[in-house]
């Protein structure tokens, strides 16, 4: 892989890695669910909408394709989006991120089930499966922590992160990107905003529970989805893919760092095989980075990131995108 390949993949792991973190310092703020979600999506459309719409035929894309945009933005962001931040008030921020970091292997079990399969060759196979010993080694300390119903929450969502790429790969594949995500999140907005205005807090945030909210409509959800396309460019979308190991590791040093929550032995160890994990699971036939050679398979389930091919000529289509 690139150096350019490289700094996307971190840059990502640490964007999809935090947003556990700032949803946490929201919901102890406290700030409703709503409130937080309607947040993020307004922030997020705004700043995508003009790109989208600078494009053309906005328009006429909603109307030829609104049936499965409305089936992704209710199952990748309606739904997930709230049930995450819901959970949260009583999971920590790590233990939500290790537990999504479930969703490849559900996107597997959905892929099939929509009629999909993926072959990938035994060294990047034993990458990924390192990367997964990683995440269980976090995550089975944490599974008896929290009410059942938050963890059932987060269940909900690791099947919306797990789904809504299958159905953006299949009915939506001919759709740019930014046409996709840009009207997902102001509809997303749009739902949230009356639920939003009820419970809207009676005085105004401290600055730390105000920056959580910028950082999360800015950077984890703006921003996020253009270098996430930007990596998918590089490095093909199944490997970009990887990421999805590496943002639990982020989410529980963010968590161990700025909010106190625990840092073990188990997690040291976990991190290793983690980071090890990516690194075969990103390495071309014979060890050697790049993106996908010719005959590879594009498609590809990541926590709420990405799934589809690339379009002929270096843009990416819309089904590249999904996130946490």
């Amino acid at each position: 892989m690139t150096a350019r390949g490289w700094f996307l993949f971190s840059l990502m792991g640490v964007v999809w890695g935090i947003p556990y973190l700032m949803i946490k310092v929201a919901v102890d703020a406290p700030l409703s669910p709503s409130m937080v979600v309607f947040t993020r999506c307004a922030l997020g459309a705004v700043l995508l909408l003009p790109f989208a719409l600078r494009q053309g035929g906005l328009a006429g894309t909603v109307r030829a394709h609104w049936r499965p945009m409305l089936a992704f933005a209710c199952i990748e962001i309606i739904g997930p989006w709230f049930t995450l931040t819901d959970a949260e008030r009583h999971l920590s921020s790590s233990t939500a991120g290790l537990l999504i970091a479930g969703v490849p292997i559900v996107g597997v079990l959905m892929a099939r089930f929509f009629g999909d399969t993926e072959r990938l060759g035994a060294r990047r196979v034993a990458g990924l499966t390192l990367g997964l010993a990683g995440v269980t080694v976090l995550t089975v300390p944490h599974l008896t922590g929290g009410d059942a119903r938050s963890l059932a929450e987060v269940l909900v969502t690791v099947l919306g992160y797990a789904t809504a790429p299958l159905i953006a790969a299949r009915y939506l594949k001919d759709v740019p990107t930014l046409q996709l995500t840009a009207p997902c999140l102001a509809l997303a907005a749009i739902v949230y905003a009356p639920a939003a205005a009820l419970t809207w807090p009676s005085s105004v945030p401290s600055p730390q529970v105000l920056a959580s909210l910028a950082g999360l409509g800015v950077i984890c959800t703006a921003v996020a989805f253009v270098a996430f396309l930007e990596l998918i460019k590089e490095v093909g979308p199944t490997r970009s893919t990887v990421i999805t190991y590496v943002n639990p590791a982020v989410a529980v040093a963010a968590g161990a760092l700025f909010l106190g929550e625990s840092l073990t032995v188990g997690i040291a160890v976990a991190f290793t095989l983690i980071l090890a994990g990516s690194v075969l699971a990103t390495a071309g036939p014979g060890g050697s980075g790049g993106s996908s050679g010719p005959g590879e398979p594009v498609r590809s389930v990541v926590p709420g990131e990405a799934m589809g091919s690339a379009v002929p000529g270096g843009s990416a289509g819309l089904s590249e995108l999904v996130g946490p």
